[in-house]
């Protein structure tokens, strides 16, 4: 998901192409205002922690680009591609080190496993939504 600062800041293609570029699918997207409720769902897992309110007021601050993005490991790739949740800490040429400064304002989301991906999915797409396509070029991503 780009957050608001990512969509504010005018990345989403940016950010997009780079998924596309390095060989992922885009399998859905939506831009949308995330309600109270569903940034509460997002980030339950978060709940009683100090910093959960502050989670929940920014992703509801503005439109975010919900995807589902596919392809081998794509967890783990997608993850690497982020960069470190602190940007301070993230290598130049993730999404986080290259466009982001600040943790709060970090551009964007990305689950942290298969489960996580799965549940996020289900809050923000109906299985209508998610496309299922092959590539032009998966014989030259995949052995």
């Amino acid at each position: 998901m780009v957050k608001p600062d990512g969509v504010q800041r005018g990345l989403v293609g940016d950010i997009v192409a780079r998924f596309e570029r390095r060989g992922l699918k885009i399998a859905a997207m939506k831009l949308l205002h995330v309600s109270n409720d569903l940034a509460k769902k997002h980030y339950e897992e978060h709940a009683a922690k100090p910093f959960y309110p502050g989670l929940v007021g920014f992703i509801t601050s503005g439109p975010v680009v919900a995807m589902v993005i596919e392809g081998k490991d794509a967890v783990p790739v997608v993850r690497s591609m982020v960069g470190a949740t602190n940007p301070a800490k993230s290598d130049p040429g993730t999404i986080r080190g290259d466009f982001a400064l600040d943790t709060g304002r970090n551009i964007i989301h990305a689950s942290d496993s298969p489960e996580s991906a799965k549940r996020e999915i289900s809050l923000y797409f109906d299985k209508s939504e998610i496309v299922d396509y092959k590539r032009i070029d998966e014989q030259w991503l995949y052995e």
